[in-house]
């Protein structure tokens, strides 16, 4: 099956984005939260997927990274919870508050998430608490990582959203890494590509 999906965003809705790739135009599900994560309509994206089969029905889900599609198999593995619940739990918290309030084992704040009652909130943490894919770091790693904190001043400097930046920059990094000739180049190269790529697709 399929990894990802590239191609131009034809369409951004709640919970849905059309991308369009070889004349086939996709209707793939999103967290709400991943399209504040991906360009603009009439941008060329990257969209992460997963694949639902039934007797009944195939629904597309799509995520803007790697990251984010690893904390949605996550929330799968919990009893309860299927692709759509899951999907609303993202839409509703981002991927960091996510995984700081099931580290702190905060049944209270779980409970506050639309769609996660105190029984679903019970199984989430029995399931999920220290057994996360990802951690923490992982979502933050770009802010965290000296080097490339330049870039992200440079463009808050320049006007754009500080939030938005991180974002954006993690997500270009992750999909670089897989770039054999990206991981060649200077650290100064880097930095270029990554603030050119950043600029085109923050406008």
């Amino acid at each position: 099956m399929f990894n990802s999906i590239s191609g131009i965003i034809t369409a951004k809705l709640p919970k849905q984005i059309f991308i369009e790739n070889n004349g086939i135009e996709w209707d793939i599900c999103v967290p709400d939260s991943n399209l504040d994560m991906l360009p603009s309509v009439g941008s060329e994206a990257k969209v992460y997927t997963w694949l639902q089969h039934t007797e009944q029905a195939m629904n597309l889900f799509g995520f803007a990274s790697n990251t984010e599609r690893s904390l949605f198999l996550d929330l799968l593995k919990v009893d309860g919870v299927g692709p759509k619940g899951a999907v609303k739990i993202m839409s509703s918290a981002s991927s960091s508050q996510l995984l700081q309030i099931l580290e702190n084992g905060d049944v209270g704040l779980l409970e506050k998430i639309p769609g996660v009652g105190k029984k679903t909130a019970g199984k989430m943490l029995l399931a999920l608490k220290g057994k996360l894919s990802i951690q923490e770091e992982s979502v933050v790693k770009v802010t965290n990582n000296v080097p490339f904190a330049d870039v992200i001043t440079s463009l808050v400097n320049m006007g754009y959203d500080k939030k938005s930046v991180e974002i954006k920059i993690a997500q270009i990094v992750e999909e670089l890494n897989s770039d054999s000739s990206f991981n060649t180049k200077s650290q100064k190269d880097k930095e270029d590509i990554l603030f050119r790529k950043a600029i085109m697709e923050l406008a």
